[in-house]
């Protein structure tokens, strides 16, 4: 007989590393996916945060010889002038007017062809029309408001037809009144269907198995849409809300720029206009920064605000609270 090996004592549990090893275990694991997005980064640092210490300009008699450096501090003197200016809070008040008219009329538009584009069972033709409807995403302002004229314009092609039926004719595209909607309906043209695609995530994410339990219960259509497909949506809408809110002060630069002259600065003048004009034009730099800043500082309120409310609601908003 031979004697058998007394069975090895079990080996200690490895230490843990520490928090140094952990974070090169992890750096080393998710390598790939930090240099996919290393690029984004970088483009987010360049032109989006080291801009930001122009911001300084604020908060001086900036020169644009004498630089950052040199440039005398005067303090809020440039907000002081800027709350003074009955200008400003004309191009706020219209900012905020078109805004207000955008999120009633246009925020609405995606999701309905989100709902739209989900009904459509025949994949060729939802393929076609979601091609359609994404076009004008990559048009430029210039062809949007171009092709806007030839249709609505003075010798636009409703025009013309008005004319030949002996009705009297409307200039749309020169109606101060009417331009808060002209350019609503040209952001509408151009980027709902591109908006349509975040939507269209959120109902791919739906269960369909829910659907197949409530039409075997008898829900019709109607039914199913809104116990199933809204709530479905309900997360991704309010992030989408809450998105736009805080964008809710960028109207479109470009677009009024290039429409100022045919329905006058009353009606086109925005922030982003204002800022433009009394300071890169007028060579007050620092007073279109001042201009910029309370528009970014009142642009992060109303995000923070939105995102209070939607956890108010039981929603995660920006993110879970």
């Amino acid at each position: 007989m031979t004697a058998t090996k007394p069975d090895a004592p079990p080996r200690p549990a490895p230490a843990v590393a520490p928090s140094e090893s952990r974070w090169r275990i992890r750096l080393r694991r998710d390598r790939s996916l930090l240099l996919m997005t290393l690029p984004a980064v970088v483009l987010l640092a360049v032109f989006a945060y080291v801009p930001m210490l122009g911001l300084i300009t604020a908060f001086q008699s900036y020169d644009i010889y004498s630089g950052f450096w040199y440039s005398p501090l005067v303090g809020i003197d440039n907000f002081e002038r800027l709350f003074d200016d009955s200008i400003f809070w004309h191009a706020l008040s219209n900012t905020l007017v078109i805004s207000a008219v955008q999120l009633v009329l246009y925020f609405p538009v995606p999701i309905a062809l989100a709902l739209v584009f989900n009904e459509i069972v025949n994949t060729r033709i939802r393929s076609f029309v979601q091609s359609v409807v994404y076009l004008p995403h990559f048009f430029s302002w210039v062809l949007v408001v171009t092709v806007f004229q030839e249709m609505l314009g003075g010798a636009g092609a409703l025009n013309t037809m008005l004319r030949r039926h002996g009705w009297a004719t409307w200039d749309i595209m020169t109606d101060p009144e009417a331009f808060k909607y002209l350019v609503t309906a040209q952001a509408v043209w151009k980027e709902a269907g591109w908006g349509v695609i975040v939507f269209l995530a959120a109902l791919a994410a739906i269960d369909q198995s829910l659907y197949e339990a409530a039409a075997a219960d008898g829900a019709g259509r109607w039914r199913r849409l809104w116990h199933i497909t809204l709530p479905g949506m309900r997360g991704v809408i309010v992030l989408m809300l809450v998105l736009r809110l805080g964008n809710a002060l960028t109207v479109g630069f470009e677009q009024m720029l290039i429409q100022r002259q045919a329905v006058g600065r009353d009606a086109s003048e925005v922030l982003d206009t204002f800022a433009y004009y009394y300071g890169v034009v007028n060579n007050n730099f620092s007073y279109g920064a001042a201009a910029g800043l309370f528009k970014g500082v009142l642009s992060l309120i109303l995000v923070l605000a939105a995102n209070k409310l939607a956890h108010a609601f039981g929603e995660d908003g920006l993110y879970r609270k």
